[in-house]
């Protein structure tokens, strides 16, 4: 078995266990700890995407171009592209998708490429433990975006080091998604996740929402208007 996926489990606070996972034939089997991809590189799935893409509809509307700075392979790009969203994609490393190839902390607010960022960032810049909530920071007040979602653990706002940033910048909404996402494709997802936006537009308390699965209709589903 290869290093385990631990990035994984630091938002929990937890340490990795047995886990039960689909082999390459289908057969469930038990292994100690699930494998680590290389770069801790792990593409998003199409559901989360989707989910945000119709909850923040009319807001993200308001934007030419939305920017994906740690855009992977272009799997969350895509679903934004396929809902006739325009996307501008960076990222570090080259993974084929036409991205420019560069670091986030390398744009500033006169280069940056879009006033709204949809991405699933890398959590070790975002939580307290690693990255002392670097990338959240680097948006919200070197860049000075006006709209930022950010895919991230559930419970990223728990740790006690990050209160200072959150009452400072809170974000405008947060949805907890009532599924687990399975980043792996092993089958043993970790951890609970939520969409946390930033919104300049939005003023009052952070208002809470959540995500179903199997129902991304939000609005139509709680009977309000969604991004309100």
């Amino acid at each position: 078995m290869t290093q385990s996926a631990r990035g994984l489990f630091r938002a929990t606070g937890k340490k990795s266990k047995p886990v039960s996972v689909v082999g390459a034939d289908g057969e469930v089997i038990v292994v100690d700890e699930l494998e680590r991809a290389a770069e801790d590189f792990y593409p998003t799935p199409p559901e989360p995407t989707r989910a945000l893409l119709h909850a923040e509809r009319k807001r993200l509307g308001d934007f030419a171009t939305l920017w994906e700075p740690a855009c992977g392979d272009g799997a969350m790009a895509r679903e934004m592209e396929a809902e006739g969203h325009d996307v501008f994609m960076s990222d570090l490393v080259d993974r084929g998708c036409g991205a420019l190839i560069q670091s986030f902390y390398e744009f500033s607010a006169a280069s940056r490429p879009s006033r709204a960022i949809v991405t699933n960032p890398p959590f070790n810049e975002c939580n307290w433990r690693d990255g002392r909530g670097r990338w959240i920071r680097h948006a919200l007040e070197d860049l000075d975006v006006e709209y930022m979602a950010l895919l991230l653990s559930w419970s990223w706002p728990a740790a006690a080091g990050l209160g200072s940033l959150w009452a400072r910048c809170p974000p405008a909404r947060v949805y907890l998604m009532r599924w687990k996402i399975d980043f792996t494709g092993q089958g043993a997802p970790p951890m609970l996740n939520g969409w946390f936006v930033w919104d300049r537009a939005h003023a009052g308390e952070t208002v809470l929402r959540m995500m179903d699965r199997v129902n991304l209709a939000q609005s139509e589903l709680f009977g309000v208007e969604a991004a309100v």
